[in-house]
C-alpha cells in the first residue's frame, strides 16, 4: 500500500496520474536544480528561492506526468507496464486531466511571480518544454534528449532566479544534464522496448540498438566530464571531484546491472539514478560548506 491509497477514491486516481506514489521522477528532477541553486548561490541560496524552486519542482514533474498520460492514453494500454495507469482504464477522463495539468501549472507560475522577471519569461518555455516532450516520441529518434532539456531547465532558470542571468556555466549544466538523462531514461527505455517496437513509440533504446549499452556508458561519460569542467570553472575543490568519482563507481555499477538486458535489472538501474543525482549534490554542498566562497 501507498500513501495514496489512503486517500479518497477520486484524489488518490489524480495522484496515481500525478506520479506522487513514484517520486523518481521528482527526485531526477530535482537533483540538477539543487546543483544549480547551489553554484549560483556560491553554496549559500536564498531560502525562499530554494523553496519554490522545490515546490514548483513537484507542481511541473506531476503536470508533465498528467500531460505524458494524455498524449499516450491509446498507447498505454498495450504496454504491460503503464496498462493500469488511470487514464488508459477510463477511471479519469481526458477533461479531468487536463483541468488538472492546467491547475498544477498555474500554481507553479504563481509561485514564481515574486522572483526575477527573466525567471518568469523562461517558465514560458519550461512549460512549453514539458507539455511537448509526451508528443516527440512520435518523431524523434532519441526523444531521452529532448526529456535532458526539460528536466534540465530548472539549471538556467535557478541562475536566473538568483544571479538575475544565465552565464555559460549554466548551460554546460544543462548539457551535462541532457547526457544524464539519455543515459538513465535508455536504461528505463529498455525496460519497455518489445512493447514499444509493437506500437511504433520511438526511444533511444530501439535507435541505438545492439549498441545501447555502450551509449548509455558514453553519456554517462560525457555527463561526468561535463560535471567535471563545471566544478573547475566554479573553483570546486576535493569534496566535489570525490563526489564526482562516487558517481563514476555509481555509474560502472549501472553498467552491470544493465550489459545483460535483464528488463528488471535495466529498471532497477534507472531507479538508480537517483543516488548518483544525490551523490553529486552531496560533494557539490559538503564542498561549499568546507571551502567557502569569499565575497
Amino acid at each position: 500500500m501507498t500513501p495514496t491509497d489512503k486517500l479518497p477514491p477520486k484524489l488518490a486516481l489524480y495522484a496515481r496520474l500525478m506520479r506522487l506514489d513514484r517520486p523518481i521522477g521528482i527526485l531526477l528532477l530535482l537533483w540538477p536544480t539543487l546543483w544549480a541553486l547551489w553554484i549560483a548561490g556560491a553554496g549559500r541560496p536564498d531560502a525562499m528561492v530554494l523553496l519554490i524552486f522545490v515546490v514548483g519542482t513537484v507542481l511541473m514533474r506531476s503536470a508533465g506526468c498528467v500531460i505524458n498520460d494524455y498524449a499516450d492514453r491509446d498507447f498505454d494500454g498495450h504496454v504491460e507496464r503503464t496498462r493500469h495507469r488511470p487514464l488508459a482504464t477510463g477511471a479519469v477522463s481526458t477533461r479531468e486531466a487536463l483541468l488538472l495539468a492546467a491547475g498544477l501549472s498555474l500554481v507553479a507560475f504563481v509561485l514564481i511571480l515574486p522572483l526575477h522577471p527573466l525567471v518568469l519569461g523562461m517558465s514560458v518555455l519550461g512549460l512549453f518544454l514539458a507539455a511537448s516532450y509526451p508528443f516527440t516520441k512520435r518523431f524523434f529518434a532519441i526523444p531521452q534528449a529532448y526529456l535532458g532539456i526539460a528536466f534540465g531547465f530548472g539549471i538556467p532558470m535557478a541562475f536566473a532566479a538568483l544571479q538575475h542571468a544565465v552565464p555559460g556555466i549554466a548551460w554546460v549544466m544543462l548539457l551535462a544534464n541532457v547526457l544524464w538523462a539519455v543515459a538513465y531514461d535508455t536504461e528505463y527505455a529498455m525496460v519497455d522496448r518489445p512493447d514499444d517496437l509493437k506500437i511504433g513509440i520511438k526511444t533511444s533504446a530501439i535507435t541505438f540498438g545492439r549498441f545501447d549499452v555502450a551509449a548509455v556508458m558514453l553519456c554517462y561519460a560525457g555527463f561526468l566530464a561535463l560535471m567535471a569542467w563545471v566544478g573547475m570553472a566554479a573553483g570546486r575543490g576535493l569534496p566535489y571531484f570525490a563526489g564526482l568519482a562516487v558517481a563514476a563507481g555509481i555509474a560502472v555499477f549501472h553498467w552491470t546491472l544493465i550489459r545483460h538486458r535483464d528488463r528488471p535489472a535495466c529498471f532497477r538501474a534507472f531507479l538508480h539514478n537517483n543516488w548518483l543525482g544525490a551523490t553529486v549534490f552531496a560533494g557539490l554542498a559538503a564542498d561549499y560548506l568546507l571551502n567557502p566562497v569569499v565575497a
